[in-house]
């Protein structure tokens, strides 16, 4: 059984296991879109590989975070634009 890790997604404390990916961590926990393009639309993941940048989040209050190439870390708090 993989070691389990804590970290926050959108204000919740979540358990992911760890190797587990900023973007699966989110989206294993709800969120149903990433971002917001600049006219408003929600904006979900694409390549998952970090070439099209779909998956920009805000982690660590660092934004605009490529979260599919982002392991989690315990404690990691991640913000989607919901």
């Amino acid at each position: 059984m993989p070691d389990m890790i804590a970290v926050n997604v959108n204000g919740a404390k979540r358990e992911v296991a760890s190797g587990t990916s900023a973007l699966a961590a989110a989206m294993m926990n709800g969120a149903k879109f990433v971002r917001r393009s600049v006219t408003g639309e929600p904006r979900g993941p694409l390549c998952g590989m970090g070439i099209c940048f779909e998956c920009r989040m805000t982690i660590n209050g660092l934004r605009h975070c490529r979260s599919c190439q982002i392991v989690c870390e315990q404690g990691m708090d991640i913000r989607t634009d919901e």
